[in-house]
C-alpha cells in the first residue's frame, strides 16, 4: 500500500500541546518572580531593577510562547477552534468553558503587557490594579489546562501542575509571612487562598479530569469524540476481546450490504516503524464512519508491513462501535472481523485506492456475517 506521509496536523497538535506546558511553566516563573521581589527579595548581587527585567523579559516570552499555542491549536484538525475561540472567551464549540478560561487568561496577560507599555499615560495606580489581575490569570490558566489539556490526566502532567502549584504557594506564604509586620497586610486573607488553591485544583482534578466521561461532560462535540489524534504504540484489538453478547437490543443494520468508501489516509513515523490511519465515510446500505490503523516497517519498494492493527466501524443502527482487526492484508485490499457488545460480529472486506497527491482514499467495503 503506498502512501504518503504526512505529518502537518500531528505536529501541530505536539506542538500545541508543547506550548500548553511551557507557557504553564513561564507563567509560574513570572508570578512567583513577581509575588517575592514585591518583597524585595533581591540579592546584593542581583539589584532590583535586574529582578523587575528578568520578570518582564518572562512575562513577554510567555505571550509569545501563547500566540504558538492558540495558533496551533486553530491550525490542527482535531477540535473545531478558532482564532477567535483563543481570544473572546466562553464562545468555542469546543469545550466552551474551559477553553474560555484559558482565552480569559491570554486576555488578562495581553492587558498587562499593553498597560505596561502605557504606564506613564495611564498612571501607577492603574498600572498597578491591571498588574494584580496578573497574578489571577495563573489559577484560571491552571485549570484551563486541567480542563482542556488532552495531557491533563498524565502523571508528568499532573507531576508539573503540582510543581508550579507548590512554587506559586510558597511564594504567597514566603510573601505573608515577611509583610506580617505591616498594617493591613491581610495576612488572614492571603493564607487562606494559599491553603484553599491546592485543595480546590486537587478537587477538579478528582471529580473533572480524573473522572469518567469527562471529554463529554466537558463539552466535547460528539464529531470530535469519535476522533484520536495518532500515539506512539498501536496495540491490535483481536475481536475475540470484545465484551460479550448483552441482552441489549439488537443493532438494526443489515449484516450483508456492500458500501461506498472515501476519506482520507495519513501516515506518521513512529519509533521502530511507522502508523497509518484511514478516516473513511461510509455510504450506501449504511452511513457511518470506518477508522482503519495498521501499525508496522515501511517497505522500500513502498507499502508496510503490518505488525498490528485496529479497525473501528460505527454506524447508524448500531447499538455500540464494531472493533477488531485485519486479519489479511493484500496490497490495496484487505479482510477485517469485527463485532460489538450486541452480539453482532461480521467479516468485513474493503477494497481502496490511494491518491498520494492529495492523500485521499476512495473504494468499497464488504460485509458478512462472520
Amino acid at each position: 500500500m503506498s502512501i504518503a506521509a504526512i505529518s502537518g496536523p500531528t505536529a501541530y497538535w505536539y506542538l500545541a500541546r508543547g506550548t500548553g506546558v511551557v507557557s504553564l511553566l513561564l507563567l509560574t516563573a513570572s508570578v512567583v518572580i513577581g509575588i517575592l521581589n514585591s518583597e524585595r527579595y533581591a540579592a546584593p548581587r542581583w539589584p532590583r531593577f535586574a529582578v523587575d527585567r528578568i520578570h518582564r523579559d518572562i512575562s513577554l516570552l510567555v505571550l509569545a510562547v501563547l500566540v504558538v499555542h492558540i495558533v496551533t491549536s486553530v491550525l490542527d484538525s482535531f477540535a473545531p477552534i478558532t482564532l477567535l475561540d483563543g481570544v473572546i472567551p466562553f464562545v468555542s464549540a469546543y469545550r466552551p468553558v474551559w477553553l474560555g478560561l484559558g482565552a480569559l487568561a491570554f486576555d488578562v496577560l495581553l492587558a498587562v503587557a499593553i498597560t505596561s507599555m502605557l504606564r506613564r499615560r495611564i498612571g501607577f495606580r492603574a498600572w498597578r490594579l491591571v498588574h494584580w489581575a496578573a497574578y489571577a490569570s495563573w489559577p484560571v490558566a491552571v485549570v484551563h489546562g486541567l480542563g482542556t489539556g488532552t495531557d491533563a490526566v498524565r502523571s508528568w502532567s499532573l507531576v508539573i501542575t503540582v510543581l508550579c502549584t507548590g512554587a506559586t504557594v510558597g511564594a504567597v506564604l514566603a510573601r505573608v509571612l515577611r509583610a506580617a509586620t505591616e498594617p493591613g497586610s491581610g495576612r488572614g486573607l492571603w493564607l487562606a487562598m494559599a491553603g484553599a488553591t491546592p485543595l480546590a485544583l486537587a478537587a477538579f482534578v478528582v471529580i473533572g479530569p480524573l473522572a469518567p466521561h469527562w471529554a463529554r461532560r466537558a463539552g466535547t462535540p460528539v464529531s470530535v469524540l469519535h476522533k484520536a489524534h495518532p500515539v506512539s504504540t498501536v496495540a491490535a484489538v483481536p475481536a475475540s476481546s470484545s465484551a460479550p453478547a448483552s441482552t441489549a437490543a439488537k443493532d438494526s443494520i443489515p449484516t450483508s450490504f456492500n458500501a461506498h468508501l472515501s476519506g482520507t489516509v495519513a501516515e506518521v513515523q513512529a519509533p521502530g516503524g511507522a502508523l497509518v490511519d484511514l478516516v473513511m465515510h461510509a455510504t450506501g446500505p449504511i452511513r457511518g464512519e470506518m477508522r482503519v490503523r495498521m501499525a508496522g516497517a515501511p517497505l522500500a519498494g513502498g507499502g508496510l508491513s503490518m505488525a498490528g492493527s485496529q479497525v473501528q466501524l460505527t454506524a447508524v443502527g448500531l447499538h455500540s462501535v464494531l472493533v477488531g482487526q485485519i486479519i489479511s492484508l493484500q496490497g490495496t485490499q484487505f479482510d477485517a472481523r469485527v463485532r460489538n457488545s450486541t452480539g453482532t460480529s461480521l467479516t468485513l472486506h474493503a477494497s481502496v485506492n490511494i491518491d498520494n497527491s492529495n492523500n485521499t482514499v476512495t473504494g468499497t467495503l464488504n460485509a458478512s456475517p462472520s
